[in-house]
């Protein structure tokens, strides 16, 4: 039986850490091991190295010195190599929830109610229970398609629908990056798997409200910009408390948004994203507020620093609702898309837009 060996021509896309995606014209080689009957691929850049490599092969073959050169790589260690090749390409935060996020790709994974005996001891006992077996162990080259909607099931119902597609992403991308550089076909993700149900739906502040908080926060000369700028610039948390004076040009009537604030409270010169380095138009309220705010703004060795300075500690902002009131936190009030025309937001402003495309809270942190 003569080993039969074919050669197609492959345009991958892929996706590179600037964002851009890019084609790579690949060379593949086809067959089947004659002894085990699994299928065998290797990438060629050039044709020409293909071709050497597919005379190679059956040239063994014949001589009966043959050897698919099938590595031995777990699950496991394609995501380990996959966190490696990302530990300086995000941030540490961004790092650290790939690392908890991994977990429930490798495993194992203790059932919901033994990790809650653990939490509840107070000391890290864990209950005498089998922890599930996840994908750590299986053999990449042998992977499935049924095998990864067998995993997504229990890490669902055991974690949450949520991180289970988070740990499917990682998979899928630890996957590709060792098909690329161990030369297998990774499986294709599943589909239709279970979708979060019994979301609950957040709570719209209505103009008339965002107008009298507005109002309030204009009144209050020490915490009030703190509330009113992301509503008025359309901000995440991180790139508000990361703003600088630099950022704000009254000549221009522009902040420009190109830092954030990491958790641990320093700065870093890149945004969540990409496209989260922009210029927002200061509406009339904005900037007045902003230029009250400057006279009091806390120095730094004198000099005027950072927009928005610590308070100490996290402040609920109280808003006073007709339905009984409620409250948010500055974590609470996401990112807007509005831009310049947060002039609607303003008390007389109208905000036929701004019920409409953003301002969203929590439901749940309403009531605290």
């Amino acid at each position: 039986m003569a080993l039969d060996i074919n050669i197609t021509k492959r345009l991958r896309h892929r996706k590179l850490a600037s964002g851009e995606t890019v084609e790579q014209l690949r060379y593949v080689l086809n067959w089947r091991d004659p002894r085990t009957g699994a299928r065998e691929q290797r990438f060629f850049e050039r044709q020409k190295d293909a071709q050497e490599k597919r005379v190679e092969l059956i040239a063994a073959y014949e001589r009966g010195t043959y050897s698919a050169e099938r590595k031995t790589l777990t699950v496991a260690d394609a995501v380990a190599a996959w966190l490696d090749a990302n530990r300086d390409a995000v941030r540490p935060n961004t790092f650290a929830s790939y690392e908890f996020q991994a977990r429930y790709v490798t495993g194992p994974l203790l059932p919901a109610a033994a990790r809650l005996a653990t939490k509840q001891s107070g000391v890290g006992a864990r209950p005498n229970v089998r922890p599930l077996a996840l994908l750590g162990h299986v053999k990449v080259q042998e992977l499935t398609t049924r095998q990864i909607r067998a995993w997504h099931r229990p890490v669902s119902e055991e974690v949450s629908i949520y991180l289970a597609n988070k740990a499917m992403a990682i998979l899928k991308a630890a996957l590709a990056l060792a098909a690329e550089d161990h030369e297998f076909r990774s499986p294709a993700m599943p589909t239709g798997l279970q979708r979060q149900r019994d979301k609950a739906r957040k709570a719209v502040l209505t103009p008339d409200e965002v107008a009298r908080l507005l109002d309030a926060a204009r009144e209050d000369h020490d915490k009030g910009v703190y509330i009113a700028f992301p509503f008025l610039a359309g901000t995440r948390p991180s790139e508000q408390l990361g703003l600088l004076w630099d950022d704000v040009d009254f000549s221009a009537n522009l902040v420009h948004i190109h830092r954030i604030q990491l958790k641990d409270g320093t700065l870093s010169e890149v945004t969540k994203t990409a496209a989260g380095a922009r210029s927002i138009l200061m509406s009339p309220l904005l900037r007045e507020m902003l230029l009250a705010w400057r006279l009091r703004c806390p120095r730094k060795d004198g000099a005027l620093h950072r927009v928005f300075p610590t308070l100490g500690k996290r402040r609920a902002w109280r808003l006073l609702r007709e339905n009984g009131g409620g409250g948010a936190t500055l974590q609470q009030l996401p990112r807007s898309d509005l831009g310049a025309d947060a002039k609607a937001a303003e008390p007389g402003g109208g905000g036929a837009a701004l019920g409409a495309s953003f301002l969203h809270l929590d439901a749940a942190g309403a009531g605290r």
